[in-house]
């Protein structure tokens, strides 16, 4: 069954390649650059899974991620948060603000999709 996954990524090469991998695993994938979009794309594309970047401009994925947890038709939705600066202690900052998975860049596209995969096979009985 197709998975829906929002994918919130400023860098539009990212952006691009993590829709492409979705799509050719077979979900369907919607991708924003404007983090400012992502809790409204969110609520409207009801997504199975959210993809976070973490270091964007004008809001962080750290402030998202906590929005979207506090939001009570978004919150069970599992988040993926990716960034390429993971300094120490970044994951469990990541995880803290209630992601439930981590993954930095440059991504490895194996372990990217093992995680969704995952991900998406724990939430399969959650409607977002």
């Amino acid at each position: 069954m197709t998975k829906r996954v929002l994918v919130v990524e400023d860098n539009e090469l990212n952006l691009k390649l993590f829709c492409d991998l979705l799509r050719v695993h077979n979900h369907e994938a919607l991708g924003i650059s404007d983090g400012r979009e992502a809790l409204d794309q969110a609520r409207s594309f009801k997504p199975d899974l959210i993809i976070m970047d973490i270091h964007m401009p004008y809001v962080s994925g750290l402030d998202l991620i906590m929005s979207l947890k506090k939001d009570e038709t978004l919150s069970p939705v599992p988040v993926m948060a990716v960034t390429a600066y993971a300094g120490k202690g970044d994951e469990d900052q990541i995880r803290d603000a209630g992601a439930e998975a981590y993954v930095s860049k440059p991504i490895s596209v194996m372990k990217f999709i093992d995680v969704v995969n995952g991900l998406l096979e724990r939430s399969s009985g959650i409607d977002a």
